[in-house]
């Protein structure tokens, strides 16, 4: 099993003749060993070790590594903008929400991206999904840059924020606390090195008001705010994606008009913080789909009526507004069948969540007494979240995702996660062939130039190899 180091020094002595600290710079003296061993117990180390200074040195040699190596974090922005344009088209970008076992999917996800010629996917994780799979930015950057790594991945990784939410409740109640909650998780994830984020302050759309102006203000407003945040924190050369959201997920389906009316008033106001600011990439839109599906009593995930015209439509506004079109969230617990619709109706992004965490817990190869140990815990600590209609199956499939965290160490050092690993690269393989992206690594090359960053290393990595 890969080692969390406890201390600084034993993490130099765990990249002893394989990599090491020369004055600000990593030099890795053995490539192979470094993607074979090195990325397993840095990841180990970040996601696990008790010792703070050994976490941040083990981030600090992941960062340097990837830069080394070439899998460099980059924003997709310049492809999306190129989509923009009518310079490419005719795929569907997939997000994988890695809420588990980050490493290791992170790992198959670019061997599978490798074997496929495939450049456009990105990884991401919602802010809510950073609470309960215990995975902050800076965690989760690492861990999919050291599994990337051990891939042999070369190239761009785009590292997202996803679903950067307002809680509508907690607004009315105080915008600007809200409001600054949200901006210092920008700040927070730009720093770890995310270059994509989702703004998601579509739960402030007010549906009551007399115009669809009025109803989409307090959406856009926020989202060119922090955009105009986000302007001036992103390195120079380079421009973070930034999604907008104008019809929350799960509620009734978005029409052009309203796309016209968020579009339209966002401009405004982010001009107003000043006109050469560059906007939006992408927006997401509501097609009749919900996050996680929607559970039967007896098991399983009802049937959902997705609407592709609403897809295709509001897709070919937001092109002519210059972005790349729209993004599909809920979308993992769909039939296979489904999936080819999305690049013919210009999706231009497609968010997969709990398909995958589904298929780590519905696999035959989980461990029977951890399932049942996980569903005790939810029993216990998710109570509050029962409500009075559901099942024990609805029950548990709604909350099962909160265990992750608890059982996070748990689930990354299964001994059968090799057996499950197979049918999740299975199902990555067969996403990347129906959403289109098989090949596009050359259309990725030629828009995205992922910026060479270092970072000095940290006080307590200088004072251990200095006194080595």
């Amino acid at each position: 099993m890969p080692t969390a180091a406890a201390s600084v020094a034993e993490l130099l002595r765990l990249l002893e003749g394989i990599a090491r600290v020369e004055g600000e710079r990593l030099v890795i003296t053995d490539e192979a060993a470094f993607r074979d061993r090195a990325t397993r117990d840095l990841a180990w180390t970040v996601a696990f070790s008790e010792d703070a200074l050994a976490v941040e040195a083990a981030r600090w040699v992941i960062w340097e590594a990837s830069q080394e190596l070439g899998a460099r974090s980059a924003s997709i922005h310049e492809l999306y903008m190129a989509r923009g344009r009518g310079e490419v088209s005719g795929f569907t970008v997939p997000a994988v929400n890695i809420r588990a076992q980050t490493f290791d999917m992170a790992r198959i996800l670019y061997t599978a991206a490798a074997g496929q010629d495939v450049a456009a996917v990105i990884c991401e994780l919602a802010r809510s999904e950073q609470t309960y799979t215990y995975q902050r930015p800076t965690e989760y950057a690492s861990t999919v840059l050291a599994g990337a790594m051990a891939a042999g991945w070369n190239g761009p990784v785009f590292l997202q924020g996803d679903h950067y939410q307002f809680n509508a409740k907690k607004y009315a109640a105080d915008p600007d606390a809200i409001t600054d909650e949200i901006r210092r998780a920008c700040e927070l994830a730009l720093e770890a090195g995310y270059r994509n984020i989702d703004i998601d302050s579509s739960t402030l759309v007010d549906l009551t008001k007399a115009t669809l102006d009025e109803q989409q203000h307090e959406n856009y407003r926020r989202a060119a705010e922090l955009t105009a945040l986000i302007r001036t924190l992103e390195r120079p050369g380079e421009t973070t994606s930034v999604g907008g959201e104008i019809g929350e997920v799960g509620k009734k389906n978005s029409t052009v008009e309203e796309l016209h009316a968020y579009l339209d008033g966002y401009r405004r106001v982010l001009d107003g913080y000043g006109s050469d600011l560059v906007g939006l990439s992408k927006v997401s839109v509501q097609t009749g789909t919900s996050h996680g599906g929607i559970p039967l009593p007896g098991g399983g995930v009802a049937e959902v009526q997705l609407d592709f015209d609403v897809l295709r439509n509001l897709g070919v506004v937001a092109r002519r507004h210059g972005l790349a079109g729209c993004v599909q969230h809920g979308a993992s617990t769909l039939p296979d069948e489904l999936f080819h619709h999305f690049p013919a109706n210009e999706a231009a992004e497609i968010h997969l969540a709990t398909g995958f965490q589904n298929a780590l817990y519905d696999h035959p190869a989980f461990p029977a007494a951890l399932l049942r140990e996980i569903e005790g815990w939810c029993g216990v600590n998710a109570a509050d979240e029962r409500k009075a209609d559901q099942t024990e199956e609805q029950f548990l499939y709604t909350t099962r995702k909160k265990a992750l965290g608890p059982y996070k160490r748990q689930l990354w050092d299964l001994d059968t996660r090799d057996e499950i690993l197979v049918e999740q690269a299975r199902k990555i393989g067969f996403l990347f062939t129906a959403l289109r992206v098989d090949g596009s690594r050359e259309v990725v090359e030629r828009h995205v130039r992922p910026l060479e960053h270092h970072r000095p290393p940290p006080e307590a990595l200088r004072a251990v190899v200095t006194t080595q």
